[in-house]
């Protein structure tokens, strides 16, 4: 019989010696309870005289306890309210510096913001206002419908029932058409992304995977010439944090190095990093890596510019496979043999794309959220995509093309922000086949600022809609098959690049708190809570260390469709911001395997030759840079954000006077969830 400390389950206890002593272990802030068995016999006195005593003894052991639990308790209270303390402190520091997204980086538009950010203003000047219309009628007492309203005396009775009016007959009907319109378009969207999960489930039961053919050879009796010719190509721009462990990393990539050429393709307009860089490629060169160091003036075409002008050297023509790394890329040394032998045999294969992981998951609040984002795309939207269709969008990184697939797609143009899809579209167009490898990954780093993702948003979301104008009617006239014409304009781009941030930033930042101005309108229950969760679900699946983030990433969802939104307005319309490409910033955060690489390498030092470090460079670096060590980080306020917040927050209260319980819980956490965004308080280190 299990102990208890109430009832008569204990009185077989007090009979056999008063109870189970217990031994309560006090570690500040946790305790644990053990029993401790009476070493009496049942027939012995003391034991008998011990039962009166037991209640009274347990009676202590249990207020221990109740303390014991109210230390924890106000333990983490204290917490709460210093983590509270600390982001009060911080929102006061944003307001106090009164610094803005109004305030543009040298060539950044802001033309179009700006006009957004005014409807915004007016909107909620205009939901304000209705406010106080809706609580003055309710304190008179008036229903929120129409009958009995022309009985009622007054000029204010009179203006509310025309209202009243206006409402029913010309702004219920409209609202209510376009609330339906984006529910069909979320259900289709929702749809969408259950079939992919299900893709996903299927994969993963089948056990289906791109197979390599295998080799004739073992690679001990492998010669250099079994070892096809490849470049691999680093585009980077001002990555001071992040060059030397990348260039480290490809240059330690296990490959031939006869067959193996390394292009650093530096963009820096600091010297001071370039001259780094330069260094760092002299290093390896003297080590004997295969490696050069091309550095260009001019930037024009940004990253698709670099990668077209190293194409154009004389001894591209010898190779027959190129790798692209960004700055921050770090491949394990077995990449290329996992990779390349997917080519073996299928000379219909064009690209084999790997799976990024992050070395910087854990960093924030934001590097979590962003961790379940592209968790879900890499984990089932590439691979579903790879494995039914042999196509999906070019990652732009940690993949490796036939260089004949790019020539025949006409090569890297310059004419969006997006040269990555815009290449993997022009492929598909010409019969090429993309797979997909979810086994091999390639370390990078998440941005870790609100500013430097929503940049980085911001281009990833305007330049499909970019691209979507300009090759429609290569789309319409390409000899591909009819289905697959199907899948890239309705499921590749207006679905998953158009309709989800006009749909997410209409119905949830617009529509919800509309009806709660103009209740004869209904957006329905299921539509706000049930669904959305739902598939807030689905998209943390692939990543089940993130289930507590299910709430916040459902929220931060809705926030950041504003950007989206906002990118895909000027992307479709081609407007200035349209056109904008900003270099997503880098810490230079090391992972657990450069560490122990970094003690390999350190161990072999005396072994090899060139591998000493250099002083010199390490003293430069480190002097130089103190000039900007000195400068302080700089938060935004997002005046978007935080209208909306206001707008939400707004429409939260109105809610409260029609009994909304669902639609106000919303509203209020989505509202909290744009001020924090608002203020910059997504990146903040908030333990």
């Amino acid at each position: 019989m299990a102990p208890s400390w109430w009832g008569r389950e204990q009185q077989p206890a007090r009979a056999n010696g008063g109870g189970t002593p217990v031994v309560v272990k006090m570690e500040n802030p946790n305790w644990s309870i053990s029993e401790v068995e009476p070493e009496l016999g049942p027939g012995s006195p003391a034991g008998l005289a011990g039962g009166k005593a037991g209640r009274g003894k347990n009676a202590r052991q249990i207020t221990w306890v109740l303390l014991l639990k109210a230390h924890r308790a106000a333990g983490r209270l204290t917490g709460a309210a210093t983590a509270a303390l600390a982001v009060a402190a911080a929102a006061r520091r944003r307001v106090a510096a009164g610094r803005t997204d109004s305030d543009a980086a040298p060539g950044e538009n802001t033309a179009l913001r700006a006009r957004f950010y005014g409807c915004i203003r007016v909107f909620l000047a205009l939901s304000l206002l209705l406010l106080a219309v809706e609580v003055a009628a309710y304190l008179q007492g008036w229903h929120l419908e129409m009958p009995g309203l022309d009985a009622m005396d007054g000029l204010f009775a009179a203006a509310y029932a025309g209202w009243m009016r206006v409402r029913l007959r010309y702004l219920a009907p409209p609202l209510q058409f376009l609330t339906n319109s984006c529910v069909v378009l979320f259900l289709i969207q929702s749809v969408d992304r259950l079939v992919l999960c299900l893709g996903c489930f299927w994969i993963k039961l089948k056990g289906i995977r791109p197979v390599p053919q295998a080799s004739d050879k073992e690679d001990v009796e492998a010669g250099a010439e079994d070892f096809p010719m490849v470049l691999v190509q680093m585009p980077m721009c001002n990555e001071r944090e992040v060059y030397q462990q990348s260039i480290g990393a490809i240059c330690n990539l296990e490959w031939p190095r006869s067959n193996f050429l390394v292009q650093v393709l530096d963009d820096s307009d600091d010297p001071t990093t370039s001259a780094l860089i330069k260094e760092e490629v002299e290093k390896w060169q003297r080590e004997g890596v295969h490696i050069v160091y091309r550095h260009r003036v001019i930037r024009d075409g940004y990253k698709a510019g670099n990668l077209k002008s190293a194409m154009n050297c004389s001894y591209v023509k010898d190779y027959e496979y190129v790798v692209i790394f960004d700055a921050d890329f770090q491949p394990q040394a077995d990449f290329l043999k996992r990779a390349m032998p997917h080519f073996k045999g299928k000379d219909d294969v064009g690209l084999v794309q790997a799976r990024w992981s992050f070395v910087n998951n854990d960093e924030n609040l934001l590097t979590r959220l962003q961790n379940i984002n592209l968790c879900f795309h890499f984990e089932v939207e590439q691979q579903v995509n790879g494995a039914f269709l042999n196509f999906f969008g070019f990652n732009g990184t940690a993949g490796v093309w036939r260089i004949k697939a790019l020539e025949d797609s006409g090569g890297w143009m310059e004419r969006t922000t997006v040269e990555d899809m815009d290449i993997a579209v022009r492929a598909h167009l010409k019969g090429w086949k993309f797979l997909y490898l979810n086994d091999v990954e390639c370390q990078c780093e998440l941005p870790e600022s609100y500013e430097a993702y929503r940049k980085q948003q911001h281009r990833w979301h305007s330049g499909p809609m970019q691209l979507f104008r300009l090759c429609f009617v290569d789309i319409i006239k390409s000899e591909i098959g009819f289905w697959k014409k199907c899948n890239l304009i309705f499921l590749f781009f207006l679905l998953r690049k158009l309709i989800l941030p006009f749909y997410s930033f209409t119905l949830f930042c617009v529509i919800l708190p509309m009806t709660m101005f103009v209740p004869e309108a209904e957006l329905p229950a299921w539509v706000v809570c049930y669904i959305p969760v739902t598939m807030s679900i689905l998209s943390v699946l692939p990543s089940p260390k993130s289930f507590p983030f299910i709430v916040p990433y459902l929220l931060f969802e809705n926030t950041m469709s504003v950007t989206k939104f906002n990118a895909m307005i000027s992307g479709l319309f081609q407007l200035g911001s349209a056109y904008e490409w900003v270099v997503t910033k880098k810490s230079g955060r090391s992972s657990e395997g450069d560490l122990v690489a970094l003690v390999e390498k350190h161990s072999m030092q005396q072994q090899r030759v060139g591998s000493a470090p250099n002083l010199d460079a390490l003293a430069k670096e480190e002097s130089l840079p103190k000039k900007d060590s000195k400068k302080k980080k700089h938060n935004r306020i997002y005046r978007k954000e935080l209208a909306l917040s206001f707008l939400l927050l707004t429409a939260a209260a109105r809610s409260v006077l029609s009994a909304q319980g669902i639609h106000f819980y919303f509203l209020l956490f989505q509202g909290v969830s744009f001020l924090v965004v608002g203020l910059d308080l997504i990146g903040e280190q908030v333990e």
